[in-house]
């Protein structure tokens, strides 16, 4: 019977097949500007940044465009600047996301508590967020100055410096002032969506649990952990990409130094490509950095759904 009706159907669609194309075409049609716009943004560009990986573009070498196939990644193999780039940048981001975070779930764990003033106090946490990342570097940077900055006086009052100096120039704490600054940045972006979280919650949850006797620490175990962890999930994944890209801090602050001590890949890139204008080069670390953070994302969501199932 179906068929049969698909028969006549088809049988008494008169309309003109200009017609029938037009109203076919019409999903289409509406999704193309769409289309259209990640292709000339975002896909484009990608390919282009991809091709200039197996090409010698150096600005500064009007001969250069070739295609060299895999010269770049060879070099790269044994380029032992981007081997200490690719440790320092596991230190940025695994002490930048994880300090992030902790103080982020303490704000929000603190402004899910009604008090007076919150709007205010909320207002405040959230300012660094709307502050650009030059211009937090900047200031950082500035604070950091032995001159003009108070924190190495401040360290210096306290006992733990022998003199006011710049740890930005010091090899060895060098890394700690663009974290710092990255820490006070990236707060925000963990305390209004964990605090988001927090105030999806159920409260008759912890009601009840507090008639059972719970303490607040079974209570955080048992009720907050579980409800806040898909949240947590996504946002240590996503910050966790963010920062590995984010060279803003590092390129304004310190410019990789000293001695490439808080050099990162993310900052490399900018060095090899704005420095060196070596563009073949920088696109090849590039893609490198893509790969390993695809490998990231990819093993994030695969243990995040094998915990699902379990």
């Amino acid at each position: 019977m179906t068929m049969i009706a698909d028969t006549l159907h088809r049988h008494h669609d008169r309309r003109p097949w200009l017609k029938r194309l037009a109203d076919a075409s019409q999903p289409y049609l509406y999704s193309a500007p769409s289309l259209i716009l990640i292709i000339a943004v975002m896909l484009a560009p990608l390919a282009v940044g991809i091709s200039y990986a197996f090409r010698d573009i150096q600005l500064l070498n009007p001969f250069s465009g070739g295609l060299i196939g895999l010269e770049h990644f060879r070099a790269l193999s044994k380029d032992e600047a981007f081997y200490g780039a690719l440790r320092n940048t596991l230190w940025w981001t695994g002490a930048s996301v994880i300090l992030q975070f902790a103080f982020g779930l303490i704000l929000a764990l603190l402004l899910d508590k009604p008090f007076w003033g919150r709007g205010i106090v909320q207002a405040l946490v959230f300012l660094p967020w709307a502050v650009p990342s030059f211009l937090a570097g900047l200031n950082w940077a500035w604070l950091f100055n032995p001159v003009i900055g108070p924190i190495p006086h401040w360290l210096f009052g306290l006992g733990l410096t022998g003199a006011p100096g710049n740890i930005l120039s010091d090899p060895q704490y060098a890394m700690w002032g663009p974290i710092i600054a990255n820490v006070w940045w990236g707060i925000p972006f963990f305390a209004i969506t964990l605090l988001a979280a927090l105030q999806a919650i159920p409260r008759d949850l912890y009601e009840a649990a507090s008639i059972d006797g719970a303490g607040w620490v079974q209570r955080f175990r048992s009720i907050t952990l579980p409800f806040l962890a898909p949240t947590i999930a996504i946002t240590v994944l996503l910050r966790t990409v963010w920062v590995s890209n984010f060279a803003d801090l590092i390129v304004v602050m310190t410019g990789g130094g000293p001695a490439d001590r808080t050099q990162i890949v993310a900052s490399y890139i900018f060095t090899q490509a704005f420095r060196r204008l070596d563009f073949g080069y920088a696109s090849a670390i590039a893609l490198v950095l893509l790969a390993l953070l695809l490998a990231y994302s990819m093993l994030i969501i695969l243990l995040r759904q094998t915990l699902l199932k379990d």
